[in-house]
């Protein structure tokens, strides 16, 4: 079992971490200084991307439509019993926008996408046989308001080729899953009306092997429990030491679709925009 898999949203979403040649070893007066005071070892320069906010999460997905393609849909028609067998995260959706009125806030819309491995038994018709795999793919929207500061940087690396313009003023979010936790399934004759049903990417379908099937004899639904950070961070070049990890220290604000007024109630009353500055700036 992985101990967790980072999903990031952006262009340069790789590590994030790079040692620069202009690194101050713990032998410079400086860097001795410094781990006089704070007691570490070493302080580098590193172009890196600073985390501003984070957020972590213990959500419960109940009853996620587990969709499937035609081979192992007939499966899952006739079979007597299903058992759930892993739960992996294939993919996050990620798209960051700024929240209006509020200045460095940025809302971080996210779509996980689990592959389900399940153990079909039996046929409801006739005798038990061995089991037999099936797969599907289930989906879960989740959105959260995390501070990512401002900034307006183009960038250029060597190699680049003309023309070549990378402008950042939306920082980049990341997401950190550990495995999740099948908790339920539930098979149905009937689709349930608030299915959440969701488009699934021609590029997950291929894995799958093909095509998914939305009309069929028995629905399947699994709950999930799910673990995960969501970060928002910026490419900085910076002189730090080196502590401990970073754990977050609040919980993700989020809001369902039924429900989107509680998502309004956690942003700030803009003042400004109905008020003019008390100070004219004048000496």
């Amino acid at each position: 079992m992985p101990d967790s898999i980072t999903y990031a949203s952006g262009k340069n979403s790789g590590s994030g971490i790079s040692a620069s040649g202009t690194g101050i070893s713990a032998t410079s007066g400086a860097a001795c200084q410094a781990a006089s005071l704070g007691g570490f070892k070493e302080a580098v320069c590193l172009n890196a991307g600073r985390v501003y906010d984070s957020c972590s999460s213990k959500d419960c997905l109940e009853d996620l439509w587990v969709y499937m393609t035609a081979p192992c849909q007939a499966l899952l028609d006739s079979c007597a019993s299903v058992r759930c067998r892993s739960v992996d995260v294939l993919h996050v959706a990620m798209e960051v926008e700024s929240v209006p009125f509020n200045s460095g806030y940025y809302s971080v819309d996210m779509t996980f996408y689990f592959l389900i491995t399940l153990d079909a038994t039996g046929t409801s018709s006739g005798p038990a046989c061995g089991s037999q795999t099936v797969e599907g793919i289930a989906a879960f929207n989740k959105k959260v308001i995390l501070f990512g500061s401002e900034g307006s940087v183009r960038s250029f690396r060597s190699g680049d080729s003309i023309p070549c313009t990378l402008t950042s003023d939306t920082p980049t979010a990341q997401v950190q899953t550990v495995d999740p936790i099948c908790l339920g399934l539930k098979l149905c004759d009937q689709p349930k009306p608030s299915c959440g049903c969701e488009a699934i990417p021609p590029e997950l379908e291929n894995l799958l092997g093909g095509p998914i099937v939305m009309q069929a004899n028995r629905y399947l639904y699994v709950t999930i429990g799910l673990f995960s950070i969501v970060s928002l961070e910026r490419q900085l070049e910076m002189m730090v030491p080196v502590y401990d990890f970073c754990i977050p220290e609040k919980e993700c604000v989020s809001a369902s679709a039924e429900d989107p007024c509680e998502l309004f109630k956690k942003i700030r009353f803009p003042v400004n925009e109905f008020f003019p500055p008390k100070d004219c700036g004048c000496d």
